[in-house]
């Protein structure tokens, strides 16, 4: 039995790794200092929630096979000062997943957006037609128990994410995977605190498709310019292979494919983002053995992953969606679709700032105008979280300036925010929620039984 030790056991794709690990027959122990949910349920579950929150040196011990570090923990962390100070094997999971790997056929998919939806999808076909694999993604995804799974499976999928691998790792975590078909879904800055130079955060990108080997594939989206360049540089011996939005077309709120037969298929998701997302998917699927036909077959049933336009609530008159949406690039696609969707009603989207980037006066003016598909946009803020990221304070004046949309309204508090949310009338309207965080804990299922009454 191997025994291994999670240093931020919480994290998101840190606690999913853990529970798989577990259950493969891992000895697994784990610290942190603040474990939110799902997390802390999903651990508790598996009998893995650490019995006091914070940091233990007494946990690391020589007869630990190896620690994995998350990216929460501190360079003084007192229990990597202490696995360091016994010579442990100390793994960021990016590392640890590679080394589990190295013997499968490697899929990562990478971008400032798209890349967690890209990578349900291929993983909803995969188990549709009952193949074998590995995988790690970022959401959950209907029928799918845990976001990690290793085994001794032929292929491995991979959400390639671009921020760092640790604290000690100052590498993005996708370069550690070394695959041999890749993705890159589009480029759009983010992480400015880790990459505060665009050029270099560009780079990253350009390093990962240097990264795939000879007879290797990278698969680009030929639309987003800065992918594109990417695409067109010659590397040796690699298949290269461009896509763009899938043809469809959208009828009473609904979305068609049009199939290369002329046939039309209905399916679950919605915008140019997600047709895009959708035939990256399809070219992925055909370098692991799936077939166009069996694709098709499967995409019809793909409901969408975790909180990428979400459906929260709906009636005949209103709908309620949620959306990770927190990036400039990502704000706009997901407004842009809704609005496309349902064009004849009115649009009310609310951004919540909450990421160390989106709360940097620096970066604000990257959002200039990406939320002017609303009829009624609304940024959302607490200036206790900037206290808590050590970040200078933002007027409301900054705000609305930065965004440049006209009639922006600005919330600090999330109990205006409700209170303005429920005094609307829905009727004719949808409502759309776009966060990484909470909101600070709003009740979303309080809001929709009063929106939708």
């Amino acid at each position: 039995m191997k025994k291994v030790h999670f240093i931020a056991i919480g994290g998101a794709a840190m606690h999913n790794l853990a529970i798989d690990l577990h259950n493969n027959g891992y000895l697994v122990t784990g610290s942190d200092d603040e474990i939110y949910e799902p997390s802390r349920s999903l651990l508790a579950q598996n009998g893995l929630l650490p019995a006091e929150i914070g940091w233990f040196p007494e946990k690391i011990s020589s007869d630990l096979d190896c620690v994995i570090l998350g990216m929460h923990a501190r360079v003084d962390n007192p229990e990597l000062l202490k696995a360091q100070a016994l010579g442990l094997n100390i793994y960021s999971y990016p590392e640890f997943v590679y080394l589990q790997s190295q013997n499968k056929q490697r899929v990562v998919i990478a971008g400032s957006h798209g890349k967690t939806t890209i990578t349900s999808m291929i993983l909803h076909v995969l188990q549709y037609h009952h193949k074998k694999f590995d995988y790690l993604v970022g959401a959950r995804i209907e029928g799918f128990d845990t976001m990690a799974k290793l085994s001794d499976a032929p292929v491995i999928v991979i959400e390639g994410d671009e921020y760092l691998a640790s604290p000690i790792d100052r590498r993005p975590k996708f370069l550690h995977y070394h695959p041999h078909v890749a993705l890159i879904s589009g480029i759009a800055w983010d992480h400015i605190n880790v990459f505060p130079e665009f050029q270099d955060y560009l780079h990253q990108f350009e390093l990962l498709a240097q990264d795939v080997p000879k007879s290797g594939s990278l698969i680009y989206d030929e639309t987003d310019p800065l992918v594109a360049k990417i695409g067109a540089v010659e590397y040796p011996d690699i298949q290269k292979y461009a896509y763009r939005a899938h043809p469809a077309k959208v009828k009473n709120g609904k979305t068609f494919l049009i199939l290369p037969n002329k046939k039309e298929l209905e399916i679950a998701v919605f915008g140019e983002h997600n047709l895009k997302n959708l035939n990256g998917a399809r070219l992925v699927l055909s370098q692991i053995g799936i077939e166009e036909d069996e694709f098709y077959e499967a995409i019809a049933s793909f409901k969408g992953a975790a909180k990428r336009l979400e459906l929260v609530a709906k009636n005949e008159h209103t709908i309620f969606y949620r959306d990770f949406a927190h990036a400039p690039s990502k704000v706009e696609a997901t407004t842009k679709a809704l609005k496309a969707q349902f064009p004849e009603r009115h649009l009310v989207a609310c951004l919540e700032l909450h990421t160390f980037s989106s709360l940097n006066k620096n970066f604000l003016k990257e959002y200039a105008h990406k939320l002017d598909s609303a009829d009624t946009a609304i940024v959302y803020f607490s200036p206790k979280t900037l206290e808590h990221k050590k970040l200078p304070a933002i007027s409301v004046e900054e705000i609305k300036a930065a965004f440049g949309t006209p009639h922006l309204e600005v919330f600090t508090d999330n109990e205006s925010l409700k209170v303005y949310l429920l005094t609307k009338r829905w009727r004719g309207s949808n409502l759309l929620m776009m966060s990484s965080g909470t909101f600070n804990g709003l009740d979303f299922a309080e809001i929709s039984n009063q929106i939708l009454q």
